[in-house]
């Protein structure tokens, strides 16, 4: 039999029941023994209803379970670091939601708790990389099917019209910037290879509302540049064009492509080809390239020097926003 990751997972929050929970419980390496939240009947409920064995009316219980060997984090932004803490202490690896924490001072001391206990793994959980459309996507740029890489645009949005909803919460660390800001930050930089130079960011206010949410970002890679609109007061809607100097990229759904077999547009010498990808999983592929980091004793994919670089990034176009000019880094 294949050996497979034990999961805790901390609290019954939507991405987790909806999207990760199944994601796990058909991956190949993973599977799912307990849910906890801070009551027992919402754990239970939930355990009931995705068959899984144990329900925890808190999340110490769940970390003192010693049958588990990863948690999974998808709480509030600010609980992110203190309870990945807390169970890279009681001895679990960690897969936590991002963004990691509210500002790149959090994440300084998860860091130095993860070098402390090298055997445990740590990783910020970004999942749209590990989509085989992303793996693609590389894949052309890194064999020059669109010549040097110039521009990268791209654009998230949703509509919360839930005011109670906890991304309505500035001291919660909601807000567009933080919750889906991050990919736009975090996909240029996967396609670069490097980190941007300089940041300028616009923060749209939004009447009654203490978060940002319309946020217009550019970065500086200096040979290349990438921006982004993010917003979640918008219609649903997401794309990603990247430029290069003989050709192009576009994905019409780059970052939550669900369960459906998507497009590659390629454009090269202003000839359009589609290619066709196959749907799949990417909270799976996630799942047990994370999973297989623990069994073989390897780096994770996304090490947590990368999640705090991309925390510094949004820290500085808060700051852009705040004085009106570019951050340099």
């Amino acid at each position: 039999m294949t050996k497979k990751i034990r999961w805790g997972i901390m609290s019954t929050a939507n991405i987790g029941v909806t999207k990760v929970i199944p994601a796990l419980q058909k991956s190949k390496y993973n599977e799912v023994i307990a849910i906890s939240s801070r009551s027992i009947e919402p754990a239970q409920n939930w355990a009931d209803k995705l068959v899984i064995p144990k329900a925890y009316a808190s999340y110490e219980a769940l970390l003192a379970d010693p049958d588990i060997d990863a948690i999974y984090n998808p709480l509030p932004n600010h609980l992110h670091i203190p309870l990945s803490m807390a169970a890279v202490e009681a001895g679990k690896h960690v897969l936590c939601e991002k963004p990691l924490g509210l500002h790149a001072a959090d994440i300084q001391p998860l860091i130095s708790l993860a070098k402390k206990n090298p055997r445990l793994k740590v990783m910020e959980a970004f999942m749209y990389p590990y989509h085989p459309q992303w793996v693609k996507i590389r894949q052309l740029i890194n064999d020059n099917a669109i010549g040097k890489l110039r521009n990268i645009h791209s654009h998230f949005y949703y509509n919360n019209r839930d005011e109670l909803n906890i991304r309505n919460r500035a001291d919660w660390g909601g807000g567009a910037l933080l919750d889906i800001g991050c990919y736009p930050i975090s996909s240029s930089r996967l396609l670069y290879g490097r980190d941007p130079i300089r940041v300028f960011a616009q923060i749209t206010p939004w009447p009654g509302q203490e978060v940002d949410c319309l946020v217009t970002g550019m970065m500086d890679f200096g040979d290349a540049t990438a921006s982004f609109s993010v917003s979640t007061k918008i219609e649903n809607g997401q794309g990603l064009l990247v430029s290069g100097e003989s050709g192009s990229i576009q994905l019409n759904r780059p970052f939550t492509p669900d369960m459906d077999s998507q497009i590659i547009s390629l454009q090269q010498d202003q000839q359009l080809n589609s290619i066709l990808i196959e749907a799949a999983n990417q909270y799976s592929e996630m799942g047990d390239a994370f999973a297989l980091s623990i069994l073989n004793d390897t780096a994770v994919p996304a090490p947590l020097t990368s999640a705090l670089a991309h925390m510094r990034i949004i820290d500085a176009m808060f700051l852009s926003a705040a004085e009106n000019k570019w951050i340099n880094l």
